[in-house]
C-alpha cells in the first residue's frame, strides 16, 4: 500500500513534497465519494440538490481546498488557521454556502496526524491516526479558537445559541482572547450537544469505527452483498445508516429538535434491521432508503454531522489503502 510505503520512505524534501500530496488526495477525494454516494438519506447527492446549495456546489469546494490540505499536512499545528483558509478558499470557488465546514474540522487534524506519522515512519492506521490527531488538537491555542470563530461568519454555519462564547455573538471573540480560551476547551465545552466537538475529544472514536467498517466491507469478505459494480457506493450508504442510527445527528438537533434527531435515528435503525434480517442483501433496503431519503428531504432535515463523520472515516480507509 503506498501509504505504508511512504512511512518507510527516508523522507527528504521532495518525498515530503510527496506523501503531502498524498495526504490532500485522500482528504480530497474522501469528500468526493461522500457527496456521490446515493442513496444517502436527507442531503445532496448526485440526485439532490438543495434550493441554494448543489452536488456541484460540493464538487468545488472538495477540489478547490487541496493547496491548504497539502500545506497542513506538513504541519502539526495551526489548526484553526487551515481550517479558516479552507473556509476562504471554499467560499472563493463556489456560490452554494456552507458546504464542509464540518468535515475540514476533522480532516485537517487527521491530515496533520497523517503527515507526521509519514514523517516519523510510522503506519498509517486508525489508531495511529487518531491517537496523533488527538494529540494535535490538545495543543490547539487562542489564536486557533479566534480563527474558527472567523470562519463561522465566512461559512454561514449554523449554530446552537449558547450563553458563554456564543459564536453568533460579535464580542465572543473578545471573550476568547481576554480569558485565554483554546480551540480545544471550546470543543469540550461543546461536546455535549456537538458530534464534531465529541470527535475531538474522545480521540476521533466514530471517523475510526466508520473506517474499520468501511475497510472491512471493501474486502471480498465484506457481509453486504449487492448487484452492479458500484460496491463503494453500497457501502459508504450502509456506514451512513448505521452511524445514523446508533448516534443522533446533532446538525439536525441543532436546527429542529431533540426528539426530530432521535426519530431520523430509530428510522437509519429500522433499516439497519431489516438489512441484518435479509442476511445484508442490499437490494432488500433500497426501497426504504429511497422512501427515508424522500420524506427527510420533504421536510427539510439533513444529517449535516453524519455526513462529516463518513467523511473522516473515508480518509483514515483511503489513508491506509482502501482502494475499489
Amino acid at each position: 500500500m503506498k501509504a505504508i510505503q511512504y512511512s518507510k520512505e527516508k523522507l527528504d524534501k521532495a518525498s515530503r513534497k510527496k506523501a503531502a500530496s498524498y495526504v490532500a488526495r485522500c482528504a480530497q477525494l474522501a469528500m468526493l465519494l461522500e457527496v456521490s454516494a446515493h442513496p444517502k438519506p436527507g442531503n445532496i447527492d448526485r440526485d439532490h440538490d438543495y434550493d441554494n446549495t448543489t452536488f456541484e456546489h460540493f464538487l468545488t469546494s472538495s477540489v478547490s481546498v487541496y493547496p491548504v490540505l497539502e500545506k497542513a499536512a506538513s504541519r502539526e499545528y495551526g489548526v484553526g488557521q487551515y481550517v479558516h483558509k479552507a473556509v476562504l478558499e471554499s467560499i472563493a470557488w463556489q456560490k452554494g454556502g456552507n458546504t464542509h465546514f464540518g468535515a475540514f474540522l476533522l480532516l485537517f487534524p487527521l491530515a496533520m496526524a497523517a503527515g507526521k506519522l509519514i514523517r516519523d515512519q510510522k503506519e498509517l492506521t486508525p489508531v495511529n491516526l487518531t491517537k496523533e490527531a488527538f494529540n494535535i488538537v490538545k495543543e490547539t491555542d487562542v489564536r486557533d479558537a479566534i480563527k474558527i470563530y472567523m470562519s463561522f461568519e465566512h461559512a454561514g454555519v449554523k449554530v446552537r445559541k449558547v450563553d458563554k462564547y456564543d459564536m453568533s455573538n460579535a464580542d465572543a471573540i473578545e471573550e476568547i482572547k481576554k480569558n485565554s480560551i483554546t480551540l480545544f476547551q471550546l470543543m469540550e465545552m461543546s461536546s455535549s450537544y456537538d458530534i464534531i466537538a465529541r470527535e475531538w475529544i474522545s480521540c476521533f472514536r466514530q471517523c475510526a469505527e466508520c473506517a474499520r467498517l468501511i475497510t472491512s466491507e471493501m474486502k471480498e469478505n465484506g457481509i453486504l452483498t449487492h448487484s452492479g459494480n458500484s460496491r463503494i457506493n453500497h457501502v459508504i450508504v450502509y456506514a451512513f445508516l448505521k452511524m445514523l442510527a446508533y448516534e443522533k445527528d446533532t446538525f439536525i438537533e441543532t436546527k429542529f429538535n431533540s426528539q426530530i434527531a432521535e426519530e431520523v435515528s430509530e428510522k437509519a435503525k429500522q433499516i439497519i434491521l431489516k438489512l441484518q434480517e435479509s442476511g445484508h442483501k442490499m437490494e432488500s433496503i433500497l426501497d426504504d432508503v429511497h422512501n427515508f431519503d424522500e420524506d427527510l428531504l420533504a421536510r427539510n432535515i439533513n444529517p449535516g454531522s453524519t455526513a462529516d463523520i463518513i467523511i473522516g472515516g473515508l480518509f483514515i480507509a483511503l489513508l491506509g489503502g482502501m482502494r475499489f
